[in-house]
């Protein structure tokens, strides 16, 4: 496939990623919903309408700078309110919870593997127009691969932390859901110093080519 331009990058990856977060934060609020917290709910969060979640940065400006600067393009959305305490079992249910996001982005990567898919067979059938399915496919791929790898990584507050510390025992549970008001720092001197890009570029290059293997992209 050829190179595209900014502008066609844009156009490709924007649906992609809108409706990875979005999705994303609606599995956190829809599973919670059923595990007894209606807060989502009642906020009006429980939707896959993109402009409920979005947030200014991290749906909009981060994704655009990571596509000008050519690294991963990924994002984050306004997470969805839980009330941890209504849940039935707060320890068990808080990872089922945690866990729906990145499941929801696996589902959503099969979903536009389907769509790159479907673009290919109607691309030989000789409409090239279709050619802007797979690229978008592609994205979608991508985009929901990386978000699931990603929010796995067992750094507060990030989802992977969510299932490790309700394995531990409360004290030490305790202990290290304190690191949560410094995970961001930390994502970003990770990323800044490229050990980010170095823990998620192996499982993300293998699990993007047992996709394309897949679909036979």
């Amino acid at each position: 496939m050829n190179r595209l331009n900014l502008i066609q990058e844009i156009a490709v990856w924007v649906l992609p990623v809108l409706f990875a977060i979005t999705v994303h934060e609606a599995a956190h609020g829809w599973v919670a919903s059923r595990l007894g917290d209606k807060t989502a709910l009642f906020l009006g969060r429980l939707t896959l309408n993109p402009i409920k979640h979005i947030d200014l940065v991290g749906t909009i400006i981060v994704p655009l700078v990571c596509l000008m600067a050519g690294n991963f393009v990924f994002g984050w959305a306004k997470p969805v309110p839980i009330d941890w305490r209504n849940l039935k079992n707060p320890r068990r249910d808080s990872a089922l919870v945690a866990v729906a996001g990145p499941v929801s982005n696996l589902l959503m990567a099969f979903f536009w593997g389907s769509i790159a898919k479907l673009g290919q067979i109607v691309f030989h059938q000789g409409i090239p127009e279709a050619i802007f399915l797979v690229y978008m496919g592609t994205a979608g791929i991508a985009i929901n691969l990386l978000l699931m790898i990603l929010n796995l990584i067992p750094i507060p507050p990030l989802d992977g932390s969510r299932v490790v510390s309700s394995l531990l025992p409360s004290r030490l549970a305790r202990v290290y859901d304190s690191i949560e008001p410094y995970g961001f720092m930390i994502l970003i001197v990770l990323m800044l110093s490229h050990v980010l890009s170095n823990i998620l570029s192996p499982p993300l290059e293998w699990m993007q080519t047992l996709f394309i293997s897949i679909f036979s992209l």
